[in-house]
């Protein structure tokens, strides 16, 4: 088994995301963890008695605070996450609900939550059994926390709904989740109020999905470098665009970063064709200064979500001896970071977008056929990708409609200030499919465009598998497989220079 350390601030998502896969675990609580723990509890312990109200505990949930709780704790909890039992649609994906699960049971060992010590244990012993709740991706406002989909996990771990199970080939099957904790040697759990109240009141849903989105974009990010030096390349383009001192006298670290990026995989021997212009039209001169742009936006969610991931997202809080009401699972730093990893998405696949537009094109192509075809009028060549390239950039920016603006009070007005994080998380995720087929698309086209030019051109490594992948088009046929490979094949190198 692999070891892997709790979450820390000195964390990268991409890890925090690798941490989820395969045998990794997570630790036991530690003496220094038991210890914080257990003085939260005790906090809660003098609150009791003292006969101070406390939300969720001596008091009902939401608007229903004005009311006594139940007498019974477990009765508290199971009512909690029974009445939350309303999220709907797809389960979100298995390695997703892993980390939701991983996040949640981060923030209770804080010692901030009053959560038993041994409870969380227990938690933290059928996660290290495999053991992965199937969480419905819809039904939360993300304002007292991502509510419904983390009480379907807590359901879950009741054995109640549906579970994640790995097959031996690494396939995800979904079955009862009654079987799913019998097949890992766990027994089922019953929820004590403050223990459901902790597990279910935070951001953990919106904020793995989020986190794996920015996963994903930072590696689309790394792609556009790659496809735009290969672009600059077989076009014979100006290659002083991309030279350090640009980046320099301007300061900006992701447009260096992304320039030096672009060099490292230019050609060395690089000069630009006498045939081509001095100044490329923005989408291939101006790369770094688009894909720089997201990148430095990207570094700066990226410490917002580690911050998210290594804190404490509950109501109420113990601390310095108090019991303390507040909002911590009110999601906008994670819905307002997911708006943003939208609008950086959109400029990705826009850029690659014109990028494939200037190859089909013989004003920028160096007069090669339209589309790229080799049979001009015979044969359409790339008309048809690039058509559904077009559709999937219109379809992102629906998709990436900033879902803080989509903000309804709710909960008897009790949540009358929403952020809406996990609606825009989804939305984020699906736009990226579609950005990742872009590029697929893209490197497609270049592919093809290395098919006929004279120009010498590498077709080893990726570019190899690449030409295998889209082999000349002698005729028309249909590219839909050729772009999802493509794209695969490009996920696959993306992931590997993590």
């Amino acid at each position: 088994m692999t070891a892997v350390t709790d979450l820390h601030a000195g964390s990268r998502l991409s890890d925090l995301v690798r941490g989820v896969t395969g045998e990794a675990r997570l630790p036991a609580l530690t003496e220094q963890d038991i210890g914080r723990m257990r003085a939260s509890t005790e906090i809660l312990a003098k609150a009791l008695a003292g006969e101070q109200p406390v939300y969720g505990v001596t008091r009902g949930f939401g608007p229903l605070v004005a009311y006594a709780a139940a007498d019974d704790g477990e009765d508290q909890g199971a009512g909690l996450i029974a009445h939350l039992g309303t999220a709907q649609g797809e389960p979100l994906p298995p390695e997703v609900c892993r980390l939701v699960v991983r996040l949640r049971l981060n923030s209770m060992r804080q010692g901030y939550s009053a959560v038993s010590p041994e409870f969380l244990n227990r938690l933290i012993d059928i996660y290290n059994r495999g053991f992965v709740p199937a969480i419905p991706r819809h039904g939360t406002v993300s304002a007292s926390g991502d509510l419904q989909p983390l009480a379907h996990a807590a359901l879950a771990h009741t054995g109640h709904g549906e579970a994640w199970t790995a097959g031996p080939d690494g396939a995800w099957t979904l079955r009862p989740a009654a079987l799913a904790l019998a097949a890992a040697g766990a027994e089922s759990v019953s929820w004590p109020a403050r223990e459901a109240l902790s597990f279910v009141n935070g951001t953990s849903v919106s904020l793995a999905m989020t986190i794996t989105n920015h996963v994903s974009l930072r590696r689309l990010v790394r792609v556009g470098a790659l496809l735009s030096a290969r672009m600059a390349g077989l076009l014979g383009a100006n290659p002083e665009a991309y030279q350090e001192g640009v980046g320099r006298v301007r300061g900006q670290l992701g447009q260096l970063t992304v320039a030096r990026w672009i060099r490292e995989d230019l050609p060395s021997d690089l000069r630009r064709d006498v045939s081509r212009p001095l100044q490329e039209p923005y989408s291939l001169r101006c790369v770094p200064q688009v894909l720089g742009a997201v990148l430095d936006q990207l570094d700066g969610l990226e410490e917002i979500l580690l911050r998210e991931a290594t804190g404490c997202t509950d109501n109420p809080i113990c601390y310095e001896g108090e019991v303390l009401h507040g909002g911590n699972f009110h999601a906008m730093p994670v819905g307002l970071s997911s708006d943003q990893l939208g609008l950086c998405l959109q400029q990705v696949a826009y850029l690659a977008d014109r990028q494939l537009a200037l190859l089909c094109d013989p004003a920028g192509n160096g007069g090669l056929p339209p589309m790229l075809t080799p049979r001009p009028g015979a044969g359409s060549g790339l008309a048809g990708v690039q058509l559904s390239a077009t559709s999937f950039v219109s379809r992102i920016r629906q998709l990436v409609y900033p879902a803080s603006l989509t903000a309804l009070p709710t909960n008897g007005g009790n949540q009358d200030h929403v952020p809406m994080a996990l609606n825009g998380a989804n939305a984020v995720a699906e736009a990226a499919e579609l950005a990742w087929l872009v590029a697929g698309s893209l490197a497609v086209g270049l592919t093809q465009y290395a098919h006929l030019t004279d120009r010498p051109a590498d077709l080893t490594g990726l570019w190899g598998e690449l030409a295998v992948i889209s082999p000349p088009l002698d005729r028309d046929r249909p590219l839909a497989g050729e772009v999802r490979a493509a794209r695969d094949l490009l996920l696959a190198h993306a992931g590997s220079r993590d």
